[in-house]
């Protein structure tokens, strides 16, 4: 069974002890709340969570939680409800519910939701903690480093990121050691997969301004040239 957290939100009082009993039994760890906005009002807890909403709460209802809950990304939910049209469903799974259960709730439907949740949220959460780490490690860098990590995550060879950033192959081998140092990776392929495995988005806190640094260098020959003036390379570190 996943650990984590559980947090059950229904204003019916015996529905909610109800369905928190059959999770603790099933090995959760169970926390009731009577309203969406006293959900909000818990105090943060660790780990991997699923919570599972009644749909139509009174008050602010179950789907307008769902928006406001957007940025704790790790958060699961599972939805459920005594009815629900088809489009209400698809609403709900398209704001990225696990799942929508029907009222009065079957058990084993309940903690197969609830255990999917848990594994969802403990995979991003593990997916936070490397770009937590990535993040550290990247901010380690100079400008130039990250230019050179540019150049290496590319694919490109020690005097093929000296030509694009007009220095010296010598000169990018040492950067090249610091980086991998700083990084603390021991090969290209392990530098790759940080990058992958933190997030293919973080690949632009890597390039990001380095790659448009690397992009203009190579462009202003070329504006330099078309202006019939020989272009002068500089050798920067």
């Amino acid at each position: 069974m996943a650990n984590g957290n559980v947090f059950v939100v229904d204003d019916d009082a015996g529905a909610r002890a109800t369905l928190a009993q059959c999770l603790t039994a099933s090995g959760f760890f169970v926390r009731g709340f009577s309203s969406a906005e006293s959900f909000l009002k818990r105090t943060a807890s660790q780990g991997p969570a699923c919570a599972v909403i009644d749909y139509y709460l009174p008050g602010l209802s179950g789907r307008e939680l769902q928006r406001k809950l957007l940025d704790d990304s790790a958060l699961s939910i599972v939805f459920m409800a005594a009815h629900g049209d088809v489009s209400t469903v698809a609403d709900a799974m398209k704001g990225g519910a696990v799942d929508f259960l029907t009222k009065p709730v079957d058990a084993e439907q309940l903690v197969a939701a609830v255990a999917v949740g848990l594994e969802r949220s403990g995979r991003i959460e593990a997916e936070r903690r490397l770009h937590d780490v990535f993040v550290e490690r990247v901010d380690r860098l100079t400008p130039r480093e990250r230019e050179v990590a540019t150049g290496v995550i590319r694919g490109l060879l020690n005097k093929q990121i000296a030509a694009e950033l007009g220095t010296t192959e010598k000169t990018i081998k040492v950067h090249r050691g610091r980086v991998m140092a700083k990084l603390e990776v021991g090969s290209v392929a392990e530098l790759v997969g940080l990058v992958e495995n933190a997030n293919r988005a973080d690949a632009v806190m890597v390039i990001g301004s380095a790659a448009r640094a690397a992009a203009d260098r190579l462009l202003e020959p070329r504006r330099v040239s078309s202006a019939g003036i020989p272009p002068k390379w500089r050798s920067t570190c």
